[in-house]
């Protein structure tokens, strides 16, 4: 069930080990993009924006969940291309425990700010009571949250990608049914699209643990090993956090940028979402391409092979490269179709508007596909702080287009909005990862 990523060709391994996490981040998109459709469909344009206005501040603290959980797995990539199982079991066991603690600090704060934070996003009065029902039954799933993201990271650290898949398209079929029963049966509103979203990930999660625990022999955890340890805890917070908090810095700026986007109208919020779902699902294979290339940096510097490290980025970057073209040509040709799944034909500006968005993303996603294969790279490379430096010139970008180009520029200012913050965190990135590479060189060399 393991993959070993310190040998045979990089780019036959970041293919193979990649194709599977697409079609799981595919399926995770689904999640949202299913949750639209019924909600743009059967409840209309004001709850699709209820919706909406939620998914900056979803991000902040979902983000922030799936990126501890993913750098927890860092150190257990390294003890696998090390072979040290021992210590790779301790760390897994450390890992539970501190996700059981995070989970449940973040599920009361929160639960108890909900309604706090969304007020100070300005969010628009029509909405506000929608928007917090839904982010309210979100919040409350936070501990199925991490449970899925913190065994799925496991999983795929000992380079199993294609599991979590089933898992996710078994539970994905399950959000389906639940919207549809929630929704337009027992009229449950935005909140029964919430509860179906935290459900099926719930089921996701309870599968991979059962899973990880019966199939994989080195993770069969002995009593001695469970007992929490500080240097372990500590390392796995030296990883987890900063990479928590660079998901939660980025977000920080979209919170800025969706609260001028708020400022707009309902409308705009309703457009901003159509097209932020279809552009969350078109950006599956950069997820896919950063998560391997987390793995694959993990793997080989536990291994101790650095040369094998620019040859991976290199190949990776041209997939990256030969994909955002595919993107910017369905953008064009199919966007209004594609923004047609969310809403009414009579809604014609909000179309356009979403279409718009959808086209200035994807001409730059050649800037979003370095951010994420670079900046995952580096991360799986041990050197996690840089991507909260990131993050923080992300997030200047966004609050930039916010607080300045939004006023002046309208809808357009929005549509600026992610570009220019890929932009500004590939500038940052790029001479980043020369400098992990030399740093990291003179490491091995004196080791």
């Amino acid at each position: 069930m393991t993959k070993d990523m310190t040998m045979g060709s990089p780019m036959k391994l970041i293919l193979g080990f990649s194709i599977p996490l697409l079609f799981g981040f595919m399926f995770q998109q689904f999640y949202s993009l299913v949750d639209t459709v019924i909600v743009g469909r059967f409840l209309g344009t004001d709850n699709l924006a209820a919706v909406g206005a939620t998914g900056s501040v979803n991000f902040l603290i979902i983000g922030f969940c799936m990126g501890v959980c993913s750098g927890f797995s860092i150190p257990v990539a390294h003890k696998f291309g090390a072979r040290d199982y021992e210590d790779l079991r301790k760390y897994v066991a450390n890992c539970i425990w501190l996700s059981i603690g995070f989970a449940a600090a973040l599920t009361v704060l929160t639960t108890s700010l909900a309604r706090q934070i969304l007020v100070w996003m300005r969010t628009p009065e029509d909405i506000i009571d929608r928007s917090c029902s839904y982010i309210w039954v979100i919040f409350l799933g936070i501990p199925v949250t991490f449970l899925y993201n913190m065994t799925s990271s496991v999983i795929r650290a000992l380079g199993d990608s294609r599991t979590p898949v089933i898992f996710l398209v078994m539970s994905s079929f399950l959000n389906v049914g639940l919207d549809l029963f929630f929704i337009v049966t027992l009229h449950m509103g935005v909140q029964g699209a919430a509860l179906a979203t935290v459900i099926s990930q719930g089921v996701s999660g309870v599968c991979c643990l059962l899973f990880m625990m019966k199939k994989f022999e080195i993770l069969r955890i002995r009593r001695e090993e469970w007992t929490p340890d500080g240097h372990r805890m500590r390392v796995l917070c030296g990883m987890g956090v900063p990479m928590g908090l660079q998901y939660s810095v980025t977000a920080i700026g979209s919170v800025i940028l969706q609260s001028a986007t708020n400022t707009l109208g309902s409308s705009a919020v309703a457009a901003v979402t159509a097209s932020g779902r279809i552009n969350g699902f078109l950006a599956c294979p950069f997820d896919a391409m950063g998560s391997t290339m987390a793995t694959y940096g993990g793997q080989n510097v536990g291994a101790k092979k650095l040369d094998r490290i620019g040859e991976g980025l290199k190949s990776c970057i041209m997939l990256g490269v030969g994909y955002a073209v595919i993107a910017l040509l369905v953008s064009i040709f199919l966007g209004r179709p594609l923004a047609s799944l969310f809403l009414d034909a009579s809604e014609s500006a909000i179309i356009d508007n979403a279409r718009m968005l959808m086209i200035f993303n994807t001409a730059c996603y050649t800037l979003l596909g370095l951010v994420n294969i670079i900046r995952f790279l580096i991360q799986g490379m041990g050197f996690p702080t840089f991507a909260i430096l990131a993050g923080v010139f992300e997030m200047v970008a966004r609050g930039l287009v916010g607080f300045a180009l939004v006023p002046l520029l309208g809808f357009t200012g929005v549509a600026l909005g992610n570009p220019l913050a890929w932009l500004f965190a590939d500038l940052f990135l790029i001479p980043a990862y020369f400098h992990v590479r030399k740093t990291l060189g003179k490491q091995l060399a004196d080791s």
